[in-house]
């Protein structure tokens, strides 16, 4: 039968056709359709005849076509035909589909939606068929039959898509349907079904199916719906991110039925997602727009959701397309910011912490993409470099004025900006060990901004290159030559920067023998340079190499260099393979740098600094570098034994023109000569004895009994010598305007550094001999006497702030032995030697001021001079030392108690006192991490405890009793014996410790009750010791608490204090501080009361901010929003209430004209500015739902127009009145002085124009919250403004029975002279009198 139509059909005789095809049953047709199709060739060719033989004209031919149509679909979906097969019949069914009438395209559409819901598709060949059959259907004229009535063909096709998307959908068959959609065209409304329909099939399907339906997704969302699928992409891989997280956290859990997600698998699927993302943005930049768009819109709302690790890294993927970059990096930055300083916020306010538990850290967030980019998401890569370099440029450190403390690292990060700089450091850090191909990039970008940002703090840089090459030496062999090309460029760069960038490559120089040998080459030639930097810089590069190249039997040192795993065994067997060469080559360097002996004194400076360390890192040098040191002394040296003095000064200065130079340190020189010898008789001879190496020995006995005899004559003849000797006594001229000033003050400093230095040499080779203490004090006696005439010198020309103490030379490891053995050493055999130090007390306030001296160096620059200045370790060793001795002699011996002898300078027990506060400081700054040890150290009772169990809040507050029972010791004294200073320095000491307490535990409690206590009791008139206790108690209470209450005390206290501005009023004389008094109230503790009132009203204003963000997220999770959103409004609509009362207090209160009048108005202008941003919230909220607004709220209103609204007016009033009384005053003294006056007078206006210049933001502020206030009444139907009383109209006002009498003085006598101006004035300033004693008669 099939070929009988086939030939019917190639013979054009339709009538016949038709016949024929009539002649055969449905099954038939069925039948012959479906044995042409799995055998024959020509079942293209069978269907175009059936079709011929069956025209739409006929009802007969339409149903035939529909059978065809009805039998191909199973047909083709059946898997038995070739694809080949199903292509040419769908093709050919495609063509036909526009000839059938509107009721059997719907019947076929029919057909297609039940199919698709009986889940029969098999390779969803026929959809494209549907998508045909839905466009016609559209395009159909006709009216087409739909359950009881008639639809229209969009309409028809509008419900099937309808019905479509709420039916269930085969998983397989999701991405089918996704590539159906976009041939189909659609409305608005339609895509929106569709495409959140696909969205929900995401958790129904396979992952590895994700990509490629994303990819449908997004080429549908051509058509719009961009940011419903963008938001449904990010919101499903957040999800299984977070799933994924919390699975780890469980590794075994024995919830069998949920499935886990293989982690590998998901992050692979991820990155492919984000590149058929990106692919999509760079054909549509809309899209690209829309994600950033969208993106910006959620962080408002919910940054967590918005930042997730999935859309950051799906950003950076954007960004490397140069358009975008800009926009998509500045987000980052200001979200990035925006983080940190909430995380800062939330952390300062328990407050805000009880209202926000959970807090998000976008930096974790951006480092966990750096460790997901490990699984091969190379298009993310180059985003987080230049994201990392991106942040560590726009909040890198700046540079203070005249100085270079902001370039230390060591400072706490706690501004927002210093953690985005940390943070651009971590990417690049983390990036460079995770992704090998990105290395050199980085490494070169590093360099180059080492190199060009020379004039700016590089110090960030350093400290990422170094970390980069600690994680990699070895890596960094292939990128050796970046290396070497810049040291090319050492001798321009400053010598922090060189000395910085030297100590981080160092690890380098020990595996690269190229890189070592192009580093000396470039030093060899910086030591023959002009500049003076750049000889510096060859030095300092050195130093290093000595330090760093051991020589085969150099001892091993504790402090050798950091260790560097598995490189440095490499680096060591290398050294000691090579120790030979190593020996030639320190030797040549050695060489080179004695060379430099004849330069500078700061050239020379560096050497003595540096010699010391290397000696204890490469004892092999030790006879070349004491050699060295030697022939240097002899230079100045005067061996003749009777010669006073012992040293050539004016061989260490030099003349140029009229200018004077140091030229050589000789205090360093003979400080590094102490420091050497010292080290070089405790450690190598007593190693060269256990060997007996007589040979050596006698080699070196030499210098070392020539250093001794030298020392010890210089010592002997220094005690000697008288300050005439070296042409210095109280007659001498120390001014630094003239050069032989500037001599003496360079001798003056040599001599005082020399005789520290022998101090220090005579002291530990004394061995607590008297003899030798006695030594000891005889050369501090001369120190003394300059150090007197330096200062009272300096004293007489009080411009010259130069002269400060110059900076000891002591070591701090000397200072802590010294301190110890002075206050703490109770050893009977060493009595009476310490005796003669102990009877001095210069020499004792002089041990704790150089040990103040010391603590403060390190706290400013995290290191001192002298040797171990910078190792970390030794520093906290002595550290911990020193306090433990400050400590003791402080809680001892207490300031009353000490005499002062001379009563100069501060007592001992002041200057142990102010050492602590720094300690204290200096450990929570730089030894963060060890603040368990170092409260460990203090506790003698307790030395034998284990470390894993220390108790920071209890070691803490024993430290902090201890301190609290001194300070009531001060309150309870006499006025006579209290001292300001030092309770000052007592309450600056509190709260540095109260930093360690735990907000939450008892011990926390006890000490805010303790202070509270001594607030309420001790009524203190000194002014900053007020300040500092009032800034403790604000400090310990926003951990505990809001301080809203606290505030509302004070308040109260001030205005019973100072007085109400109505004079007719008596206030209740009730206290609740004593510490607000007479003296204290006004500007003092009202000042601090407005600043912390601000501190409240900022985390108000943050708190509506959220609010405001909060009410416009409809998401699905809106209950617990809803449940959030009314905790924060009742914590907002609190504060405000209870800060409304604390300014009703403050605005009745008599202030003083001045800062506090101004600091109250400013502070009222943003009350109502946040009450109005408030309300506007409300605005909004009445606006999106049909909320009535809280009875709380109404409360806040009505508080707000009865309290503080009148009160504002009748302060504004009183403001104006002692302004103008002020002025008044001035004018009257004009008359009596006219000449003199006439600039004091001018001077008063302008004050006064300065003090009531808020007065206009204040009363615009009021008129604004009232304006939104009846916006507000009209969209709650509540009448809010019943509370407002009307305010003063303030630009024109007549006060009719001031006007009659003045018109009647007008009358009587000629007025002609008084200035109009003068008459207005007076009318306003009565009116006002009058008008508020009317509202405070009915307030009562």
């Amino acid at each position: 039968m099939a070929e009988r139509i086939l030939a019917l059909a190639a013979e054009e005789a339709p009538e016949r056709l038709q016949e024929a095809l009539q002649s055969l049953g449905e099954s038939e047709l069925s039948d012959m359709v479906t044995r042409q199709a799995l055998n024959g060739r020509e079942t293209a060719a069978l269907l175009r005849g059936i079709f011929k033989g069956s025209p739409c004209s006929q009802q007969s031919g339409v149903l035939r076509r529909l059978q065809v149509y009805k039998h191909c679909i199973p047909l083709v979906e059946s898997g038995d035909l070739h694809l080949a097969k199903v292509s040419e019949i769908i093709g050919l069914l495609m063509l036909e589909v526009h000839q059938l009438p509107g009721p059997a395209l719907a019947e076929l559409a029919t057909l297609f939606v039940d199919v698709i819901k009986g889940g029969s598709l098999s390779n969803g060949k026929s959809l494209e068929l549907f998508s045909t059959v839905l466009t016609a259907l559209a395009s159909s004229k006709e009216s087409l039959a739909y359950g009881k009535g008639e639809l229209t063909g969009e309409e028809f096709k509008k419900q099937l898509i309808n019905t479509l998307c709420s039916s269930k959908w085969d998983p397989q068959n999701v991405i089918h349907l996704a590539n159906m959609f976009r041939d189909i065209p659609l409305s608005g409304e339609e895509l929106q079904f569709v495409v959140e329909k696909v969205l929900r099939m995401f958790s129904k399907l396979d992952l590895q199916e994700i990509p490629p339906l994303v990819y449908q997704l997004l080429l549908l969302s051509a058509k719009g719906s961009k940011k419903t699928v963008l938001e449904g992409i990010i919101s499903f891989f957040n999800q299984l991110d977070k799933r994924q997280k919390e699975e780890q956290k469980v590794p075994q859990s024995g919830d069998l039925e949920v499935a886990t997600v293989p982690l590998d698998q998901l992050r692979h699927v991820e990155g492919t997602v984000i590149l058929h993302i990106v692919s999509v943005i760079n054909l549509d930049q809309d899209l690209g727009e829309e994600l950033i768009k969208h993106l910006k819109t959620e962080q408002q709302k919910d940054p967590a959701r918005a930042l997730c690790p999935f859309s950051v890294a799906l950003l950076l993927s954007v960004a490397v397309k140069h358009r975008q970059q800009e926009q998509v990096f500045d987000f980052l930055k200001t979200s990035i910011t925006r983080s940190c300083r909430d995380l800062q916020f939330l952390q300062a306010s328990k407050f805000l912490q009880d209202l926000f538990p959970q807090q998000y850290d976008v930096t974790a967030v951006i480092l966990e993409v750096v460790e997901n980019s490990a699984f091969g998401w190379d298009h993310v890569t180059q985003g987080l470099v230049d994201l990392g370099f991106s942040l560590m440029e726009s909040y890198e450190p700046k540079k203070p004025f005249g100085g270079k403390a902001a370039d230390a690292s060591y400072g706490l990060s706690k501004m927002p900006a210093q953690q985005a700089c940390k943070l651009g450091a971590s990417i690049l850090l983390e990036t460079f060990k995770v992704h090998e191909p990105i290395r050199s990039d980085i490494l070169e970008q590093v360099l180059n901004r080492v190199l060009t940002k020379a004039g700016s703090p590089v110090r960030h840089f350093i400290d990422l290159l170094s970390s980069i090459v600690v994680s990699a030496p070895l890596v960094l062999q292939s990128s050796s030559s970046k290396v070497t090309e810049t040291f090319d460029n050492l001798s321009f760069l400053p010598i922090d920067t060189v000395q910085g960038l030297l100590r981080a490559v160092q690890p380098l120089l020990k595996v690269s023998m190229s890189v070592r040998d192009s580093l000396i080459l470039v030093l060899q030639k910086a030591i023959f340079s002009r500049q003076l930097d750049a000889r510096k810089a060859a030095v300092a590069g050195f130093l290093l190499l000595l330090r760093n190249f051991k020589i085969l039997g150099s001892l091993a040192s504790s402090q050798c260099s950091q260790a560097f795993g598995a490189t440095q065994v490499q680096a060591d067997v290398h050294a000691c393979y090579n120790s030979a060469a190593n020996e030639a080559f320190c030797l040549e360097i050695l060489g080179s740098l004695r060379r430099c002996l004849s330069q500078q004194a700061d050239v020379r400076l560096m050497l003595y600094e540096g010699f010391y360390d290397v000696l204890r890192r490469n004892s092999q040098l030790a006879s070349s570098i004491m050699e060295t040191l030697l022939s240097q002394i002899k230079q100045y040296y005067l061996p003749q034994p009777d010669l006073l003095p012992p040293l050539k000064l004016e061989g260490c200065i030099m003349a140029q023109g009229d200018q004077i130079f140091l030229q050589e340190p000789l205090a360093h020189l003979l400080c590094c000569i102490q420091h050497c010898l010292a080290w070089y008789k405790s450690t190598v001879r007593l190693c060269q004895r256990a060997e007996d190496d007589d040979e050596e020995e006698e080699e070196d006995v030499g210098f070392e009994q020539n250093f001794e005899e030298m020392l010890e004559s210089v010592t002997r003849r220094m005690i000697k010598s008288e300050l005439e000797d070296f042409e210095l006594d109280k007659s001498a001229d120390f001014s630094l305007s003239s050069g032989v000033g500037v001599k003496n003050n360079i001798y003056a400093i040599q001599v005082m550094g020399i005789c520290e230095v022998l101090i220090e040499y005579n002291f530990n080779i004394g061995n607590f001999s008297k003899n030798k203490f006695e030594d000891v004090l005889g050369l501090f006696t001369c120190y003394n006497k300059l150090s007197e005439i330096l200062k009272e010198k300096a004293g007489k020309n009080k411009p010259n702030l130069g002269n400060k103490t110059p900076r000891s030379f002591l070591s701090m490891g000397f200072v802590s032995t010294l301190l110890t053995a002075l206050f703490r050493d109770n050893a009977q055999s060493h009595e009476e030697s310490l005796a003669v130090l102990r009877s001095s007390t210069e020499f004792l306030r002089y041990a704790v001021s150089v040990a103040l001296q010391k603590v403060q160096q390190l706290e400013e620059t995290g290191q001192t001079d002298g040797p171990d200045g910078q190792n970390p370790e030794k520093m906290f060793q002595n550290l911990c030392k020193v306090t433990q001795v400050l400590l003791w002699r402080y809680t001892s011996i207490p300031a009353a108690v000490e005499e002062s002898g001379k009563k100069k300078g501060k007592s001992i027990s002041l200057l142990c006192l102010e050492g602590l506060l720094r300690i204290f400081n200096t450990v929570q700054q730089l030894y963060s991490a060890r603040i368990p040890q170092f409260l460990q150290a203090l506790d003698i009772t307790d030395g034998d405890a284990e470390e894993t169990d220390i108790n920071v809040t209890e070691k803490a507050a024993f430290q902090i009793r201890q301190f609290q029972r001194s300070l009531v010791n001060q309150f309870s004294s006499s006025e006579d014996d209290f001292n300001s200073k030092e309770t000052q320095s007592l309450i600056t000491v509190l709260s540095t410790l109260s930093k360690l307490l735990d907000p939450t535990s008892q011990q926390f409690l006890q000490f805010l009750t303790w202070t509270v206590k001594v607030c309420k009791e001790n009524a203190l008139e000194d002014i900053s010791c007020c300040k500092g206790l009032l800034s403790l108690l604000f400090s310990l209470h926003v951990q505990y608490k809001s301080p809203v209450g606290l505030l509302r005390e004070l308040a109260q206290d001030i205005h019973a204090c100072l007085g109400d501005i109505d004079q007719d009023i008596e206030l209740e004389s009730r206290s609740h501080f004593a510490i607000v008094n007479a003296k204290t109230a006004a500007p003092t503790v009202c000042l601090l009361v407005l600043s912390q009132a601000d501190k409240v009203l900022e985390e108000v204003d943050w708190l509506i901010k959220k609010l405001t963000s909060l009410g416009s997220d409809m998401s699905e999770e809106s209950s617990q929003a809803s449940n959030q959103t009314q905790a924060l409004e009742k914590g907002v609509i609190l504060q405000l209430g209870t800060l409304l009362t604390v300014y009703h207090e403050l605005v009745q209160t008599a202030l003083p004209a001045g800062s506090c009048v101004d600091t109250l108005l400013r502070s009222l202008s943003k009350t109502y500015a946040i009450l109005t941003s408030l309300i506007k919230h409300y605005i909004h909220a009445c606006r999106n739902t049909s909320n009535t607004i809280p009875g709380r709220l109404e409360k806040l209103v009505k508080l707000s127009g009865s309290h503080l609204t009148p009160q504002c007016y009748s302060f504004i009033t009183y403001v104006q009145n002692i302004h103008s009384e002020s002025l008044s005053f001035a004018e009257e003294k004009k008359k009596k002085k006219k000449e003199d006056e006439s600039a004091a007078v001018s001077t008063v206006m302008a004050k006064v124009l300065r003090e009531t210049k808020p007065i206009p933001n204040l009363i615009f502020a009021i008129e604004q919250y009232e304006k939104f206030l009846i916006h507000l009444s009209k969209k709650s139907k509540v009448n809010l403004m019943q509370y407002m009383k009307l305010s003063t109209s303030r630009d024109f006002r007549i006060n009719a029975s001031m006007l009659n009498s003045t018109l009647q003085e007008h009358s009587t006598e000629d007025a002609e002279n008084e200035p109009n101006n003068d008459q207005s004035n007076t009318a306003e300033q009565t009116d006002e009198n009058q008008e508020p004693k009317k509202k405070r008669q009915r307030r009562k």
